[in-house]
């Protein structure tokens, strides 16, 4: 089994470099002209990044989060809804590395096992960045207009969260 996976990139370069050659195809001039699209592209999507970077930054900075958390806290608990997890839930649709430092300060703090830990890991993995990924796709085809997809895009944040709690405590506890 190591002889297959440590094999698989050195076979599919082989694969790519041969097709390319029985069908007559210029391989390394294809491969320059996506590494030039794939430049070109994340030259013209870089100020939307910037700009929501700085924007996550400043909120973190400024003590907004933990005010948004505290005010929210009575109404979680009334759904049994983790405050601790609270923060990675208003950082997810924003901002992927931010919530992945909110998941790892959660599993050191109360263990990868814990009731906490198991929600917070479940809620990483079905939920989304949101807005980065909006920020991403729609800036890299210039739309200005996103309709309907913020709002669909946050519901399907929100029903990803809630039910992440609601698994974690039906499998596990």
């Amino acid at each position: 089994m190591e002889f297959i996976s440590a094999a698989i990139i050195p076979l599919m370069l082989v694969l790519i470099i041969g097709m390319g050659a029985i069908k007559k195809v210029g391989v390394f001039d294809c491969f320059i002209g996506g590494a030039r699209d794939g430049l070109e592209t994340a030259v013209r999507i870089l100020p939307s990044l910037i700009a929501l970077l700085t924007a996550i930054t400043m909120f973190q900075a400024s003590g907004a989060l933990d005010f948004i958390v505290s005010a929210l806290a009575p109404p979680l608990a009334l759904i049994g809804f983790p405050k601790e997890a609270a923060p990675l839930a208003l950082m997810r649709p924003v901002s992927g590395s931010g919530a992945l430092a909110i998941v790892k300060d959660l599993l050191t703090r109360y263990g990868a096992d814990s009731w906490i830990g198991r929600t917070a890991s479940v809620m990483m993995g079905s939920t989304e960045t949101t807005f980065y990924t909006l920020a991403v796709y729609f800036g890299c085809v210039h739309i200005k207009d996103t309709r309907y997809t913020v709002k669909a895009a946050l519901l399907a944040d929100l029903s990803g969260m809630l039910a992440s709690v609601y698994v974690v405590k039906l499998f596990f506890y």
